[in-house]
């Protein structure tokens, strides 16, 4: 099973030799666009394709505002500033993300809370976030009060694992109800829909990453998107150092934040925003090919968008019987040099999260024990 499944992917990509996880592909303007930068001299935080990456950004997604930043995690810390989040606060969140949506959380100094996710979408479930509030918490003055703790829940941060969408609609409706901030981390799914509008404009805020890995990349970067014009204002004075335009003084308002994205990285994405819509379809064509290939074994499942999403398919995963198939595919496919990768391990069982309140994490348990991350690079 194993080395049918090395061939099959050695015979995808057409080589023999080391296959990535997921490799960053330049096929367009990406070399003409960085000598245009290199040639106007503005390769830092100011430059014509920093604002042109604004625009077309938040054109692409469907939001009025789109605010570049150095990386994802900076998109949303600012972004749960921008949402009122403040020290001693806690912030509700999946178990089953990447440590940055914790890292984020933390560096205001407030508090993670871990509800369960959905199977399905390997993304916060409504049904653990609606049952942990209602067990656990109050409205009182407008705030959601959690009981336990005597501390307000001031946001809740749903993640789209590997792209695919959770149910981010129910989620906002929770969210409203109980007067806690929806702040989307969509750092994996750009080019992803549920019920057709774009993941990271569902809530009042949200946040994309532009790392590496990512489907388009700078190398970094990252970029918050909002429909409230002044939290835009906002976002983009304190990620600017707070400094007042002005053509020559050096005047600061307050303590803020050098995240701001050089125009060397604008320039990368907009050549790579331009090539986007191919790389999905190329990742979705890949996704058919390796559902294909799996329909058959009892022992993997290859796992599909889910109901009413449409999902850039970011990085493939599947599902293996057990713990123990698991760590055999790891191990056959990593010593053929064919990368694959565990999901991540929970953030609940980090040392620096490890005390953070929790509801039952059973679906998050069960993943963490069977996903495993496949060859993702766009096809050439």
């Amino acid at each position: 099973m194993y080395n049918e499944f090395i061939s099959f992917v050695r015979n995808i990509y057409s080589t023999k030799e080391f296959i990535a996880l997921h490799e960053p592909r330049f096929l367009g303007n990406e070399k003409k666009y960085l000598n245009e930068c290199i040639d106007s001299t503005f390769v830092s935080s100011v430059g014509e394709f920093v604002d042109r990456f604004e625009k077309e950004f938040a054109l692409y997604v469907g939001s009025k505002y789109a605010i570049a930043t150095v990386n994802g995690t900076a998109a949303l810390h600012v972004a749960l500033i921008l949402a009122d989040v403040q020290k001693n606060d806690e912030v509700i969140t999946q178990p089953l993300t990447f440590v940055a949506t914790c890292n984020a959380i933390s560096f205001i100094g407030a508090k993670p809370i871990f509800v369960d996710v959905d199977v399905d979408t390997m993304g916060l479930s409504p049904k653990s976030l609606k049952d942990f509030l209602e067990k656990n918490c109050e409205i009182k003055d407008s705030t959601c009060r959690n009981i336990t703790t005597n501390k307000i829940i001031k946001a809740c941060v749903p993640m789209h694992t590997f792209g695919h969408p959770c149910r981010i609609d129910e989620i906002k409706t929770i969210c409203d109800k109980w007067h806690i901030a929806l702040v989307e981390d969509a750092a994996e799914s750009l080019g992803s829909y549920y019920k057709n509008r774009h993941t990271g404009t569902f809530g009042k805020l949200g946040a994309f990453s532009f790392n590496g890995n990512k489907i388009i990349t700078s190398g970094g970067g990252g970029v918050i998107v909002t429909n409230d014009e002044s939290l835009a204002k906002r976002a983009k004075h304190i990620t600017t150092t707070a400094k007042i335009p002005h053509k020559w003084e050096y005047r600061h308002d307050e303590i803020a934040y050098n995240y701001r994205m050089p125009n060397l990285n604008a320039a990368l994405l907009v050549a790579q925003l331009e090539q986007l819509n191919g790389f999905i379809d190329k990742k979705r064509n890949l996704a058919l090919s390796y559902e294909e290939f799996f329909k058959n074994n009892s022992k993997i499942k290859f796992i599909k968008e889910p109901k009413n999403a449409k999902s850039n398919y970011w990085l493939q995963a599947i599902l293996l019987k057990d713990k123990k198939t698991r760590d055999e595919f790891l191990e056959v496919t990593n010593q053929n040099e064919v990368m694959t990768r565990p999901i991540w391990s929970l953030m609940n069982e980090l040392n620096m999260f490890k005390e953070c309140q929790c509801s039952e994490l059973i679906n998050s348990q069960y993943l963490e024990q069977r996903v495993v991350n496949i060859s993702s690079s766009v096809m050439l």
